[in-house]
């Protein structure tokens, strides 16, 4: 499924960026340009990536 039709994003792309290390939809924006264009995607790929975080047990704290 498509998160962002401004910048061809999938779901798939989200996850695979979760995995490389992304934590915050900042860090979707600097990797994929999630956000970037007119934003309607910014709460999907928010949606998209706290699901995979939380079924792949990554830590959701944040670094001190």
């Amino acid at each position: 499924m498509f998160v962002c039709i401004c910048e061809n994003i999938t779901c798939s792309d989200v996850r695979d960026a979760v995995d490389d290390g992304a934590r915050s939809v900042r860090d979707l924006n600097k990797e994929l340009a999630v956000g970037s264009q007119c934003g309607k995607c910014v709460c999907v790929a928010r949606k998209v990536m706290k699901e995979h975080l939380a079924e792949s047990d990554y830590d959701l704290a944040v670094p001190a």
